[in-house]
């Protein structure tokens, strides 16, 4: 039932898509509308999301790639952050231990900043899906908004490699532009 609800557009090749490849994608890669769903809560499940972006289950890694992209089309995190897998007809919560999701690649055109997530998702970092600097496991690091309401965010941790070529880009002020929005993305010293 959960493969009949989302609809899985395969991601473009991230090294030789276009701008224009880039946007077509993100606007036909519609996610189901999950906070509009309500279901009642139907306890938890053993999911986990590790730090490194690595999903398992009842202990487990879930190798599959598609199977991953299909869970995280429906996660949602709740207002007393905790994570969910949400459909119309349950919610069920899983264990993240830091952010749900891990950018591994970073790209520059045109005045964006183009982020591939570990599930194949493309975000491209402006108004409405900002960088900010928060505490994590390996310290204050730039983390992007990928999806969900400002109260109630799902991020991304940026992957070391990223961060790294994320700081190239910064200023003197430790500031990057995106869609003509600045993001700090490291401490003024």
């Amino acid at each position: 039932m959960l493969g009949q609800m989302v609809k899985l557009i395969p991601p473009p090749d991230f090294g030789r898509a276009t701008m224009a490849d880039i946007m077509a994608f993100a606007g036909a890669d519609a996610l189901p509308p999950v906070d509009d769903w309500n279901p009642a809560h139907c306890g938890s499940i053993d999911i986990r999301i590790m730090a490194d972006g690595r999903w398992f289950h009842e202990g487990s890694e879930i190798r599959r790639p598609a199977m991953v992209r299909l869970f995280s089309r429906v996660l949602r995190r709740e207002s007393d952050g905790s994570h969910v897998l949400v459909t119309p007809a349950e919610r069920l919560t899983i264990m993240v231990d830091d952010a749900p999701f891990i950018a591994v690649e970073l790209r520059e055109e045109a005045g964006a900043l183009i982020f591939r997530m570990s599930t194949g998702d493309i975000i491209i970092a402006g108004p409405q899906h900002p960088l900010r600097l928060r505490d994590g496991p390996a310290g204050r690091l730039p983390y992007l908004h990928v999806r969900g309401p400002d109260d109630r965010p799902l991020e991304a941790r940026l992957a070391r490699p990223v961060y790294y070529q994320l700081a190239e880009l910064a200023d003197e002020h430790g500031c990057v532009n995106s869609g003509g929005v600045a993001f700090t993305i490291g401490d003024v010293a």
